[in-house]
């Protein structure tokens, strides 16, 4: 089987998606499952050169909507040479020119990855884009859903929350296996001289590990507060084996971290606050391995590539009911779940600190064989390659 993978960008910084494509890709390929990814990059943009396969870069582009002059003669020429198109988001002009150029030749078929993005808890966080993406559902979005082969959900929650989104919605929906790739020493010690390198005023200390993009949907601002709550509310002996609390992730909004640190300084919780910004490789891993929990207090978190990365190391993982995998990981004993808001995660940071260190010992484990059950790379990548191929014309796969 022969797939293009059409994506905005196959930027690292941009998030959740791209990880999850490139965990999967190299393990299609050790199946006999050729990939390549049509973006909107520059095609001089350094990542491209480690990408895990052939990008064909058409950028750079100077607009939101990922809009090119350049992509429909490219996917006039060269559709002919795929089994299936897979396009990951939505709101986009490459969903449009994809439904388009695929209905005018009648094949092949293409799918869709919404990846979250018809989640209605985005409407009450960015209201102004929402009535955006109403008139843009009403014109365009909802025919290039209905008229795909499949619309791809990677867990049930998210198929559930997107019949809520947006009126006519009729599709076909299939939930698919996802995953992360982790390294062989994923729950050993063999990365955290790099993390301490990146990181040197971790040393010696507990910390809890925040890790994703620093942005305004992740509640870190929540985080913050909440663990000033805490932290502020401990007597002194508590205070003795209080864990930092490591933020870590890029962010692309300068003015939201200076608030976000702000904050912090406000709260008087700046000295056992690190910010470690963007992690990659050894220091990633690193951090995962040194952290003794997990947190992610999203609003909307439709995955959670890092969720599951910190599962594969053995790390409990603290989470807001706005993850779509949530109810996964407490069935597992895997997490602790909360609202979110301020008191949610406050519950979350005080429910976790109570626990007596054999059961926290107990979630560990629990962490580690719900990754394996549910989410191991090798797995993932063979159930989905066998889930699109049945979604296939028979016959229809080059060789």
């Amino acid at each position: 089987m022969k797939l293009l993978r059409v994506i905005a960008s196959v930027d690292p910084a941009t998030g959740g998606p791209v990880t999850g494509l490139r965990a999967v890709t190299p393990e299609l390929a050790l199946l006999g499952h050729e990939t390549e990814f049509l973006t909107m990059d520059n095609p001089v943009d350094s990542f491209l050169q480690s990408w895990v396969g052939r990008v064909h870069a058409l950028g750079p582009v100077n607009n939101r909507y990922a809009r090119s002059p350049r992509l429909r003669p490219w996917l006039e020429k060269n559709l002919v040479r795929y089994d299936a198109i897979v396009v990951h988001g939505l709101w986009q002009d490459l969903g449009r020119t994809v439904h388009s150029v695929c209905r005018q030749r009648g094949d092949p078929p293409y799918f869709i990855f919404p990846h979250g993005m018809l989640d209605p808890a985005l409407r009450s966080t960015y209201p102004f884009r929402h009535v955006k993406k109403w008139l843009y559902w009403q014109l365009i979005e909802r025919r290039i859903l209905r008229d795909a082969r499949a619309v791809l959900f990677t867990c049930e929650e998210e198929r559930r929350l997107a019949r809520l989104g947006f009126p006519f919605y009729r599709c076909r929906e299939e939930v698919i296996t996802y995953g992360a790739s982790v390294p062989t020493d994923n729950r050993g010690t063999e990365f955290i001289p790099a993390w301490l390198t990146r990181c040197p005023s971790t040393t010696g200390r507990r910390f809890l590990l925040f890790l994703s993009r620093v942005h305004s949907k992740k509640g870190v601002d929540l985080l913050l507060r909440a663990y000033a709550k805490v932290r502020h509310s401990a007597n002194e002996a508590e205070l003795r084996e209080f864990p930092d609390l490591v933020i870590a992730g890029p962010c692309l909004d300068e003015n939201y971290l200076t608030a976000l640190k702000k904050i912090a300084t406000n709260e008087a919780i700046a000295p056992y606050v690190h910010w470690a910004g963007m992690l990659t490789g050894a220091a990633k891993w690193g951090a995962f391995q040194s952290a003794e929990a997990f947190i992610l207090p999203s609003h909307q978190e439709n995955f959670g590539i890092a969720v599951v990365e910190a599962l594969a190391c053995g790390k409990p993982v603290l989470i807001s009911d706005r993850v779509n995998i949530w109810r996964e990981l407490a069935e597992d004993g895997a997490a602790l779940v909360e609202q979110d808001d301020t008191p949610g995660v406050t519950r979350l940071l005080q429910r976790w600190l109570a626990l007596p260190p054999s059961e926290r010992r107990s979630m560990a484990n629990a962490a580690a064989q719900c990754f394996k059950k549910r989410f191991e790379i090798t797995h993932a990548a063979e159930t989905f390659a066998a889930q699109l191929s049945a979604l296939l014309p028979s016959g229809t796969a080059h060789p």
